[in-house]
């Protein structure tokens, strides 16, 4: 692993305090990008992910940085790149993999909504909504690939490049990790809104299987 980059959107005081320790003890080595605003989810990915092409690099992993995903499972995903894989999705439901205090309502949507995906891109998938995943950025530079559009600030970015990756024939496979829900004292287990943000989520398969967005 050459670097970490921390995408941190309108960080707090105790938050940056924090940076600046894992900035001088971590190895590899740790960049932060920081926004001043909120700019939404897609939008930090957005830039870890162009700030790695500029770097030049081959890979990046991509994980939740509120303690759900285990970072010593980084390298499950990396060996399947390895194996000649361009996408690989984290998958808590494949044998091996593990969840914990996952919201049940939560936890009813995840399970069914792999199904809608699998039928409407003939590749089978387990999971969706895990944030834990690896790409060849090469993926990311396809013309035919365009992450630069606002309606991808929030959740959706996640969603357009998994729906890409597979309908352009990338070599695509899942891997078992873990998913551990803690209990905040704001937002409970999560601060994924139902209904709110659902659609951010729901919508990209919708709207990139009519031709309503590209």
């Amino acid at each position: 692993m050459d670097e970490i980059i921390l995408v941190v959107d309108e960080p707090e005081p105790r938050l940056r305090s924090a940076i600046l320790l894992a900035k001088s003890i971590a190895v590899p080595p740790v960049t932060v990008i920081e926004n001043e605003r909120r700019m939404g989810i897609g939008y930090a990915i957005r830039l870890g992910l162009k700030y790695s092409m500029r770097k030049s690099y081959d890979v990046a992993v991509v994980m939740a940085g509120n303690g759900k995903d285990d970072p010593k499972e980084i390298p499950r995903l990396l060996k399947e790149i390895e194996n000649g894989y361009d996408y690989v999705q984290g998958s808590r439901f494949l044998p091996g993999g593990k969840h914990e205090k996952t919201p049940i309502i939560r936890g009813v949507f995840i399970r069914l909504w792999p199904y809608a995906w699998t039928m409407f891109t003939s590749q089978r998938c387990t999971e969706v909504t895990n944030g834990f995943r690896a790409y060849r950025t090469r993926l990311i530079k396809d013309h035919r690939i365009n992450i630069d559009q606002h309606w991808l600030n929030h959740y959706a970015l996640e969603y357009y490049l998994h729906y890409y990756a597979l309908k352009l024939g990338y070599r695509f496979t899942e891997v078992p990790i873990s998913k551990i829900y803690l209990f905040r004292n704001r937002g409970g287990y999560s601060k994924i809104r139902p209904y709110k943000d659902w659609i951010h989520i729901v919508m990209p398969l919708i709207l990139l299987k009519s031709g309503a967005r590209r």
